[in-house]
């Protein structure tokens, strides 16, 4: 295992055998641990909960994963009208999760004295890690997730970690990781650094089926008037056709071009709003209304006035 080194006279244990093998490696390393960073209210409000996992970078990984998957990640069946088999989906898929925290692991430079990081909002689940790529890696290429280096850091870790089923290797960490969202129905992750790559973050998305838990509060019976009210402010056969178009999520562009609508302001005002306002589509970033990234997918309460227009309208 090449884990020590030096005569049987004294033998010395490697980085490699500390970091695997040792109770406390952090003494070694210090700030070698994953905290878990929960923000109930997202960043900006008053409560915040800690977890921090240390000892054997395999317990590391064990463990923060383990506490992520029981305390996080919630799965939902949704029955769909004339199909038999229903729909089964997370918040956020725990492979997705595990391979951006093993990369993370992998990655990391264990002489920079910062923890990994895993930071949970309301609607993303963020993984940060020291350094950035490296600098062989283009930026073009981390906007995308093309993140492809012939140079890897932490060879030996990588080692251990594909001999525990941790990870394969050979660059197939981040393609998992995208599949596992794209199976599950969530956006694409997202990644990036700094200027000078001190860091790299790894945000990955609420699937958009859970995006109405975070709209304002309103009672099912006055969110059903609003929603009857729609059909004054778009026709019914518009709404029929957006929502259906935003089963999947649209940028604002897309649905104004499938309208075939020239004027944006007339789009917003007289078209997405309204259906927003009735709770029939939800942003897929609500805390970041302007975001370029931002896009519209139908509620479920989308869903059940779909069903209920669309029955109506054949009839």
């Amino acid at each position: 295992m090449a884990i020590v080194d030096g005569g049987d006279e004294y033998l010395k244990p490697r980085n490699i055998g500390l970091l695997f093998f040792n109770d406390e490696p952090q003494t070694f390393f210090p700030y070698i641990q994953i905290d878990v960073v929960h923000f109930p209210d997202d960043e900006g409000g008053d409560i915040i909960q800690e977890a921090i996992f240390k000892g054997p970078l395999d317990q590391q990984l064990r463990d923060a994963l383990r506490h992520i998957k029981n305390n996080f990640i919630t799965e939902r069946v949704l029955k769909i009208p004339g199909q038999a088999e229903a729909k089964r989906f997370f918040n956020y898929p725990y492979e997705a999760i595990e391979e951006a925290l093993v990369n993370a692991v992998y990655h990391r430079s264990y002489e920079i004295r910062e923890p990994i990081e895993v930071r949970i909002n309301r609607t993303t689940i963020s993984i940060v890690s020291h350094p950035g790529p490296d600098p062989s890696i283009l930026d073009e290429d981390i906007k995308v997730g093309r993140l492809v280096s012939r140079r890897y850091r932490n060879r030996r870790i990588g080692e251990f970690l594909k001999e525990l089923d941790f990870t394969e290797g050979r660059g197939t960490g981040v393609p998992k990781m995208r599949r596992s969202l794209k199976n599950n129905g969530s956006p694409e992750p997202i990644f990036y650094t700094d200027g000078v790559r001190q860091s790299f973050w790894t945000e990955i998305k609420i699937n958009p089926e859970f995006l109405v838990e975070f709209a304002p509060p309103m009672s099912r019976q006055v969110t059903g008037q609003v929603a009857g009210q729609v059909a004054g402010q778009v026709a019914t056969e518009t709404g029929i056709q957006v929502l259906t178009f935003c089963f999947h999520p649209r940028k604002a562009s897309e649905i104004q071009a499938l309208l075939r609508l020239k004027h944006r302001e007339t789009f917003q005002n007289n078209y997405l709003r309204p259906l927003i306002n009735a709770q029939l589509l939800a942003l897929t970033i609500p805390d970041k209304p302007q975001s370029r990234l931002q896009k519209y997918v139908i509620t479920n309460e989308g869903k059940r006035w779909l069903e209920e227009n669309q029955l109506n309208h054949t009839i």
